[in-house]
């Protein structure tokens, strides 16, 4: 689900500012490293704003490669420190992908899925309440921030076990996980 931290016109943050440096150094960097993630702060400034991208996921889930083309901008953006709001940068990135960079390019330029992403931006911000990345939703269960796995599994196996329930009333979804591991 689309969500911007700083949505047109609030203003972007800069990469040498106190703030982000702070918060990499003391947050994100040492999770990172924790999940064997690498990531860094990317000195593009200031941050650029993601509308575009958001929009260019439009395009590429429309033909097809929008979980491909998501990775691809997280990648540019936090490991290869790329411009993601450059249309330039986008659309060279859409072509890596296998897009038609001139259908692409001539989708952002004339912002034709600009209704699109504000809706789902609304579902984020109204709907889901959504107020931090990243945001799990499981079920009924809303987990905001970085969890650790241990609980994105539980909350994971409390909804199977409710879905099971409906289904099977008699069975529980521990008994399905045992009947599975003697089998195996």
């Amino acid at each position: 689900m689309p969500y911007e931290l700083r949505p047109y016109p609030n203003e972007t943050l800069k990469p040498e500012g106190e703030y982000l440096q702070t918060t990499w150094r003391n947050y994100v960097y040492p999770m990172a490293d924790r999940f064997g993630i690498k990531m860094v702060l990317p000195h593009v400034s200031p941050q650029p704003y993601t509308h575009l991208a958001f929009e260019g996921y439009q395009f590429a889930k429309e033909n097809g490669k929008g979980n491909q083309y998501n990775h691809r901008m997280f990648t540019a953006f936090f490991q290869d420190e790329l411009d993601i709001g450059n249309i330039e940068t986008l659309t060279r990135l859409a072509g890596e992908l296998g897009l038609d960079e001139k259908a692409f390019r001539d989708s952002l330029e004339t912002r034709r899925y600009k209704e699109v992403h504000e809706e789902a931006l609304r579902h984020a911000y109204n709907e889901a309440d959504i107020q931090a990345v990243p945001t799990f939703i499981i079920g009924n269960t809303v987990l905001s921030g970085a969890r650790p796995k241990e609980m994105i599994e539980k909350a994971i196996e409390e909804e199977l076990q409710k879905q099971i329930s409906k289904r099977f009333p008699m069975v529980s979804y521990a008994d399905q996980r045992g009947a599975a591991k003697k089998k195996e």
